[in-house]
C-alpha cells in the first residue's frame, strides 16, 4: 500500500511542480476570471496527466509489477486515478461551465473582452484556436461520459461482465479527451517541460486507449487451455478447476494468480492459481468460490474439455523476503495461494519456520483434509478456525501461537478489512509496515 500511495503523490506533485513552472494559481491583478482562467488550464492538465497514467496501467505493464508490488496494487493505483481524474474533472468543468452559469443567472459580470492584438497567428496556433468551440462540446460530453462510466466502476452492485463492457468504452472518452486537450492547452506550454510531459502522456495513453479497443491488453501473454478436472466441495460452494495449458504459458511463481476466460460474453476473471508449476504436466489448478453471479453459474457452466484461455502470470504475492520465520494467513477462499505455496515447498523445501492460519465460516472434511495433507507434506503447522466453534481470529491469539512472531513476516489473503486491522494490530504492537504483505485482490 506505502507504494502505490507514494506513487499516487510523486505523480501529483510532479504534474503540479511543471504546471507552476510554467504558470501561477495567483495572477496579478488576482480577480476571479484571472485565477478562472489559470486553475482551468492547471486542473486540465493534472486531470488529462492522473488520466492517461491510468491508461497506461490498464496494460498492465509486467515491468511496473515488481516496482509497485504487484498487479493487484498496480489496479489499485489505477482505480485511485481514475477517482482523482473524476474528483479535479469535476472542478474543472464547475470553472468552465458553472462560471458561464453564474454570468447568465447575473451573479458575476464578465469583464469586457480585450480587442483583437493584430498579432498573425501560426498556421497551428490558428487552426487549433479555430476549433475551440468544437473541442469544448466535445470535452463537456466526454466528461459527462467518463464521470458516468467511473462511477458505474465504483459501484460494486454493478455486475462485473457489464463493468468489463462498459469500462473499455472509458477509452472513447479518453481519445475524446485528448482532442479537448491539445485544442485548449496554451500554447506557450508545449514549449516548456510541462508540456513535454503532457505530450509523452497524451501519446502513451492514446495508445493505450487505442490497444484497449482493440482488445490486445494482455495480448501476449495469453495461452490457450482446456478444462481436465472439475472437484466440487459442495459445503464450501467451492469448485476446484484443473486447465491443462498449451505452450506459451511461462510458468509461474506460487501466490500468482491469472485471468482465465471460459466465457466471452463474461470476459476474463481474475484467480489466483492453486497450484505449484511442474512443466511436465502443464496444469493450472484454480479454486473458487460461489461469492456472486459469475462465479455461482460456474458450476453449471465448466464441464471437462471446455476451452479456456489463461492469461498471466501477474503478482508479487511470492512468499520473497528473507524472514528465517513467516505466519501465513489465509482467510476464507484467501487459503488459495497458499495450497500453492504449500505444494511447492513440498518439492522444493526450505529452512524457514511457516505457521498457516486458516480461519473459515464453512467446514468440508475432504478439503480440510487435502489441506492437513498439504502442510504436513510441507512441514507447515496448521492453525484451523472453523466458525463460531473456535472463535475469532485476531493479533493476539496469532501471537500467542507463535512466540517468536517479531522475527516473522506475515502473508495475508482474504477479506481486505479482516486484513487491514490485522496489519494495523501488528504494527501497533512493534511490526515493521514492510514484513507485512496483503493481496489486494479486487480489481475494481
Amino acid at each position: 500500500m506505502s507504494a502505490i500511495k507514494l506513487a499516487l503523490i510523486a505523480i501529483l506533485l510532479v504534474l503540479t511542480a511543471l504546471w507552476l513552472a510554467a504558470d501561477t494559481l495567483l495572477p496579478e491583478p488576482f480577480t476571479y476570471f484571472a485565477f478562472r482562467s489559470v486553475f482551468v488550464q492547471y486542473s486540465g492538465v493534472l486531470a488529462i496527466g492522473v488520466m492517461s497514467i491510468a491508461m497506461l496501467l490498464a496494460l498492465r505493464p509486467k515491468w511496473l509489477e515488481p516496482r509497485l508490488d504487484g498487479l493487484d496494487k498496480m489496479y489499485r493505483l489505477h482505480k485511485w486515478l481514475g477517482i482523482t481524474a473524476l474528483v479535479v474533472a469535476v472542478g474543472h468543468w464547475w470553472m468552465a461551465k458553472g462560471t458561464k452559469w453564474m454570468v447568465g443567472w447575473g451573479w458575476l459580470e464578465r469583464p469586457a473582452r480585450k480587442p483583437p492584438s493584430g498579432e498573425t497567428l501560426g498556421a497551428i496556433e490558428g487552426f487549433l484556436r479555430s476549433q475551440r468551440g468544437l473541442a469544448e462540446g466535445i470535452g463537456e460530453w466526454a466528461f459527462y461520459a467518463a464521470a458516468l462510466l467511473i462511477v458505474l466502476a465504483i459501484i460494486k452492485r454493478f455486475p462485473y461482465h457489464w463493468f468489463v463492457k462498459t469500462h473499455k468504452l472509458l477509452a472513447v472518452a479518453y481519445l475524446a479527451l485528448v482532442w479537448h486537450t491539445l485544442v485548449l492547452t496554451k500554447m506557450a506550454y508545449w514549449t516548456q517541460p510541462v508540456g513535454w510531459v503532457l505530450a509523452l502522456l497524451l501519446l502513451g495513453g492514446s495508445v493505450a486507449a487505442v490497444l484497449t479497443l482493440a482488445g490486445r491488453i494482455g495480448a501476449g501473454r495469453k495461452v490457450q487451455g482446456t478444462i481436465a478436472s472439475i472437484t466440487e466441495y459442495a459445503p464450501l460452494r467451492v469448485l476446484e478447476t484443473a486447465v491443462t495449458v498449451q505452450d506459451g504459458w511461462p510458468g509461474h511463481a506460487a501466490g500468482q494468480f491469472a485471468f482465465v476466460t471460459s466465457d466471452q460474453h463474461e470476459g476474463a476473471h481474475p484467480y489466483t492459481i492453486a497450484s505449484a508449476w511442474n512443466p511436465a504436466e502443464r496444469r493450472l489448478v484454480f479454486i473458487t468460490k460461489a461469492l456472486g453471479d459469475h462465479t455461482s453459474r460456474l458450476r453449471e457452466r465448466l464441464k471437462p474439455g471446455m476451452p479456456v484461455t489463461v492469461e498471466g502470470p501477474y503478482g508479487c504475492f511470492n512468499f520473497a523476503d528473507g524472514q528465517p520465520r513467516q505466519i501465513w494467513i489465509g482467510a476464507g477462499i484467501g487459503i488459495t495461494p497458499f495450497v500453492a505455496r504449500l505444494k511447492q515447498r513440498a518439492a522444493t523445501p526450505d529452512g524457514t519456520v511457516i505457521d498457516l492460519f486458516h480461519p473459515t465460516a464453512d467446514f468440508d472434511q475432504a478439503a480440510i483434509d487435502h489441506l492437513a495433507a498439504d502442510a504436513a507434506a510441507a512441514n507447515v503447522r496448521l492453525h484451523l478456525l472453523v466458525g463460531n466453534k473456535d472463535g475469532r481470529l485476531d493479533g493476539d491469539r496469532i501471537r500467542a501461537a507463535v512466540p517468536e512472531w517479531q522475527q516473522a513476516s506475515i502473508w495475508f489473503c482474504g477479506p481486505p478489512g479482516f486484513g487491514e486491522s490485522l496489519r494495523d494490530d501488528f504494527i501497533a504492537h512493534g511490526l515493521p509496515p514492510a514484513r507485512f504483505h496483503q493481496e489486494l485482490f479486487r480489481m475494481r
